[in-house]
């Protein structure tokens, strides 16, 4: 029988640590993150300080993050202020430390 990818079921926790593993597959994601677990935190215009990056880029890669749940966005007219989604990043540990167990 020859099945297509497209058709195979996961255990939702291997599609959510899949997910995870996604949002953190670029470099800047990542040290986003870094960062933001060291901030209470912080909106846009303060990691354009840190990352020498376009306003925009750095709003694609939080839109990739908040996707993925490992972000969260309060609006602040006329800014977003984003940190780290607790529930998410514990999940996210945990499951990352089963898949290298």
């Amino acid at each position: 029988m020859n099945r297509s990818l497209e058709h195979i079921e996961y255990k939702a926790d291997t599609e959510a640590l899949a997910k995870y593993a996604k949002a953190l597959s670029h470099p800047t994601r990542v040290a986003i993150l870094k960062h933001l677990e060291n901030q209470s935190c912080c909106f846009t215009g303060d990691l354009m300080d840190v990352f020498p990056l376009a306003q925009s880029t750095i709003s694609q890669h939080l839109k990739e993050l908040k996707n993925a749940g490992l972000i969260q966005g309060e609006l602040k007219p006329p800014k977003i202020k984003y940190c780290i989604n607790q529930n998410n990043w514990q999940a996210a540990k945990s499951l990352f430390q089963q898949f290298f167990e």
